[in-house]
């Protein structure tokens, strides 16, 4: 196909250079109509040709409207041929061009059409999202013409008629009985043939026969026969052998079975000569089959020979404006030269950028993707900032007991909303994370029972406002210390255990973590989160675990983006385990999966001789006040970093950017810098990487709201010791902050005893 699209471009080139883009729209217009025609006709090969000469020559100008409508009867040609793989791929391509000019009737067709290859295969869902997409578009009907209005009209009522035969087979009757009214009401009010009126009485026929009404099913059936059979301009056979079926089985249902006898043989005629009429047409789409292979075939081998005409015709052509501009003035000579130069440039880029995107089609999508996952990591960013300050702020207010209870309970409402607003922020990031396949596990210590004690407070209001309790169980045999990816780990079990309070009400949930076997230096540990809610139906058992899914009824409003669960599963399956569902509606619901941890023995590695590690510990003087250099430009987190840190008894210098904290560190004497990364004249980056030319000691955290994961993979090539997310846990924050002091105190007297 790309070899097709090369030789086209090529071979229109030379005609169509030298003319305008106002010309060769004109041209592009009489070949697509030309090629409607050809198709209306039944000359598929012709027809396809000259599409494709359309379709090149408004690609090479940008011409949306021409390139639209070229790949939407391309579409066209491939969905008759039966090949519904290159009819999508047409199809859509419409739609990207459409979409642009606005052309709601052709986007709405486009979609209509996407939906019938669908519905043929069986997709009824994907069906029924490009029908519900196509009837968007025919609804917007402003500042539109009454041709474009009329257009809107017609395709309107063909996908309603579609959309209330695809009900009907899902077993939705309501949705189908309320589309086919209007599609009654449109009958009514408009001209409308007499076939697709008893395309209409054909499908409410069928609704009639699944709701068991069969004398109402029969007068519509028999109604949609007498249209056919008297519309003496042509008889649709396949409908008619489809209606006579439809009403032998009503009848026969309804005990008249001598008619049913008599309508059955009526079907099997009008199928036999359907039949008929199908061989012909399949001959057609052979033969034209046959003919595009062979047109693509003939434009391949032709390939190579056309290139090298093209270059001796260019070559000509600058032999004969040379000789032409020799004979006229200067001035003008050089005019003409920088035109013609420019205008063959213009002409070569669009050639040479057309070539790049038949190569590198296969990366658009890969590119799409990476542009996405910086997207969305740039809002997150956008997004943690304020959050932080709101999440600190309220965090220090619970802490003031002088608040009253109602404004205690307010302010703990707010953070709640902060909370869920970050882990909202987290969700969306880690699903764009997981699309670009850049989620790796890390292996650190972690004490299980303090991880999940914290998880667990976390939802201390959120169990408050839905009245429900949560119970912990952990086996005795469990190690107290496991190697695991604490913030995956946690992520699971804070997404299973959230689902099950959004799911619960006065209710229980039960977190247990059960010792299944130990191996060596390695245990087998069942995680399960089980409640007493609403449950989860079990047809939705497959589905509750894709993007976007969420149990809907009609009575509560159930918040959230549909993406945990989805990317809890992944999660799990990072960790070489896959997650369980049991559930029955109105008992509830339990989620479990198993993991083999690596048991982590040693709690501290490189442990210090009891004797050094007491000399270390008397040059910390527990009375002693640590200054620590905080770099940050947002004003707010400013006083909330000042504040956590003030609590702990260490002293605070605040600094605006990268080039004071490099004045702070050069000049006056620091225990531990907090760099926050994204600053305005000098960002901390660059800070550390100056600081670290003249202070290797000193140890610098990175502050930032940006995803940890980008910046973990080269923080310490900055010169970083460690990098924390805003917004943080306060308690990993006073722990980072104390063991970096530590350290460097260590690192100190190490230093002094060797020397």
């Amino acid at each position: 196909m790309k070899t097709i699209l090369l030789v086209s471009f090529l071979s229109f080139t030379i005609l169509s250079f030298g003319k305008n883009d106002r010309d060769i729209i004109k041209e592009i217009d009489d070949i697509n109509s030309s090629a409607i025609v050809s198709l209306n006709d039944k000359e598929i090969v012709k027809s396809f040709k000259e599409f494709i000469i359309a379709k090149t020559l408004s690609d090479s100008i940008q011409d949306n409207y021409g390139s639209a409508v070229a790949n939407y009867n391309l579409g066209n040609i491939y969905n008759l041929m039966e090949n519904y793989d290159s009819a999508k791929e047409y199809y859509f391509l419409s739609l990207t061009k459409a979409k642009i000019i606005d052309d709601n009737y052709l986007i709405a067709s486009i979609y209509k059409n996407l939906a019938e290859i669908n519905k043929d295969e069986n997709n009824f869902a994907k069906a029924h999202q490009f029908l519900m997409n196509a009837l968007k578009f025919t609804a917007k009907k402003n500042l539109q013409t009454l041709a474009e209005v009329k257009k809107l009209n017609t395709v309107e009522f063909e996908i309603r008629l579609n959309l209330s035969e695809l009900y009907i087979a899902i077993g939705k009757s309501q949705e189908a009985l309320i589309n086919l009214l209007k599609v009654g009401d449109y009958i009514k009010n408009n001209s409308v043939i007499s076939s697709d009126i008893s395309y209409y009485n054909y499908i409410y026929g069928t609704f009639y026969t699944h709701k068991e009404l069969y004398n109402n099913a029969n007068t519509k059936f028999k109604k949609a026969i007498a249209l056919i059979e008297n519309d003496k301009e042509s008889t649709d056979y396949m409908l008619l052998s489809k209606i006579y079926k439809q009403l032998s089985l009503s009848l026969a249902k309804s005990g008249n079975n001598a008619d049913a006898f008599l309508n059955l043989l009526k079907h099997n005629n009008y199928k036999e000569k359907y039949l008929n009429e199908e061989k012909v047409k399949q001959n057609l789409i052979i033969k034209s089959k046959f003919l595009i292979e062979d047109y693509k075939n003939n434009a391949q081998k032709a390939n190579s020979e056309r290139l090298l005409q093209l270059e001796v015709a260019n070559k000509i052509k600058k032999v004969n404006v040379i000789v032409i501009i020799a004979l006229l003035l200067l001035i003008i000579s050089l005019i003409i030269i920088c035109f013609g130069y420019i205008s063959k440039r213009k002409m070569s880029s669009k050639l040479e950028l057309r070539n790049k995107q038949l190569i590198i089609a296969k990366n658009e999508a890969l590119k799409s993707s990476e542009l996405k996952t910086k997207f969305i990591s740039n809002v997150s960013h956008e997004l943690r900032t304020p959050l932080y300050g709101v999440v600190g702020i309220t965090s220090l207010l619970l802490e003031n007991s002088t608040l009253g209870n109602r404004d205690k309970k307010y302010i703990k409402s707010l953070k709640h909303s902060g909370d869920y607003l970050l882990n909202l922020i987290n969700d969306i990031l880690q699903f764009g994370k997981m699309e670009a396949g850049k989620v790796e596990l890390k292996n650190t210590s972690v004490n299980l029972e303090s991880t999940i004690e914290h998880i667990v407070n976390s939802f201390e209001y959120k169990l408050q406002e839905t009245n429900n309790h949560l119970k912990v169980s952990i086996d005795k045999g469990v190690p107290e210390t496991i190697k695991c990816d604490k913030i995956r780990l946690s992520q699971i079990l804070i997404n299973l255990i959230g689902n099950s309070v959004k799911f619960t009400n006065n209710g229980t949930i039960n977190l247990r973590v059960k010792l299944i076997n130990t191996k060596d230096n390695l245990v087998n540990l069942c995680f399960e989160v089980e409640d007493n809610g609403v449950g989860i139906p079990e047809n939705k058992f497959n589905s509750i675990f894709d993007n976007f899914s969420q149990l809907k009824d009609s009575n509560i409003n159930y918040q959230g983006t549909g993406l945990g669960l989805s990317i809890t599963k992944k999660l799990i399956e990072l960790f070489k385990s896959t997650i369980k569902l049991e559930s029955e509606e109105g008992v509830g619901t339990k989620f479990s999966f198993n993991i083999e941890f690596e048991i982590d023995k040693l709690k501290t590695e490189n442990r210090l001789h009891e004797q050094d590690l007491n000399k270390i510990k008397s040059l910390i003087n527990p009375n002693e006040t640590c200054n620590i250099l905080l770099a940050e430009d947002n004003k707010i987190n400013q006083i909330v970093t000042k504040k956590l840190l003030e609590k702990q008894n260490y002293k605070c210098t605040i600094v605006e950017n990268g080039r004071d904290a490099l004045f702070e560190a050069k000049n006056n004497s620091y225990d531990l810098i907090l760099m926050d990364i994204n600053m305005p004249i000098m960002n901390g980056n660059e800070a550390t990487e100056t600081i670290r030319e003249f202070n290797k000691n000193i140890p610098i955290i990175a502050l930032t709201a940006a995803d940890i994961e980008e910046v973990k993979q080269n923080y310490n090539d900055i010169g970083y010791n460690k990098v924390i997310t805003k917004p943080f846990d306060n308690y990993e924050f006073y722990q980072t902050i104390n063991e970096n002091i530590q350290k460097s105190k260590k690192k100190e007297f190490v230093n002094t005893q060797a020397s």
